[in-house]
């Protein structure tokens, strides 16, 4: 069974950076399973936690972690697994430290903590640069809940971690924080020595496996 890696933080923290940096370190080792891939149907208003915005609309509150479908997230991490070659799932999103299916196979957890307004100014750039969108509505609605749904299911997942990472430091130093912690991991375990007909003793080299 292959190792599994936690990856929570708050919107825009720096998470997916960090989960593609890693995965961009060994990418035929290292599945990534994106949380935000696994939201049940905006369309199903049976299913996953609904919510008013701001503009008066019925949503689908993508805040919540009772909006993520976890069956599909527990058959993703499962299937990533069981690929051939790969050593390490790294699985990343708001609530990987919060969903039960994530946090019982997790190996190792990590939490990318950036402060309140960073994360703020991150998603509004975002917003106006990269999506085209007005930000008006969503900081509206963050006003009205995404603030109070980080503090109740983001932020507390924090004490979960293993590890606490700096999402305001470079992607190289986030990178140097986490490797120490996953390398057993992605380490290939040791073969039999045909000459002395034992197990071999793991290699191990002055050069760091992962040059940052």
């Amino acid at each position: 069974m292959t190792g599994v890696l936690a990856v929570a933080g708050g919107t825009a923290s720096g998470k997916s950076t960090l989960a593609e940096a890693l995965s961009l370190q060994c990418p035929e080792s290292i599945a990534l399973v994106h949380l935000d891939d696994y939201y049940v149907p905006a369309h199903d208003p049976l299913r996953g936690v609904w919510t008013v915005s701001a503009d008066g609309h019925a949503v689908l509150d993508w805040n919540h972690p009772g909006s993520i479908d976890e069956t599909a997230v527990t058959h993703a991490i499962d299937a990533a697994q069981r690929r051939p070659g790969v050593l390490l799932t790294v699985v990343e999103g708001l609530f990987a430290l919060s969903l039960p299916s994530v946090v019982q196979r997790a190996s190792w957890r990590v939490y990318v903590d950036t402060p309140d307004d960073i994360r703020l100014a991150r998603k509004i750039l975002r917003k106006i640069e990269m999506q085209r969108q007005d930000p008006r509505l969503f900081l509206r609605n963050y006003l009205q809940t995404g603030r109070d749904r980080h503090a109740a299911h983001v932020a507390p997942s924090r004490a979960a971690a293993d590890l606490i990472v700096d999402g305001t430091a470079s992607e190289a130093e986030m990178l140097a924080a986490v490797m120490p912690l996953i390398e057993p991991a992605l380490t290939p375990p040791a073969t039999p020595s045909r000459e002395q007909g034992v197990w071999g003793v793991p290699h191990t080299s002055a050069v760091p496996v992962f040059a940052l």
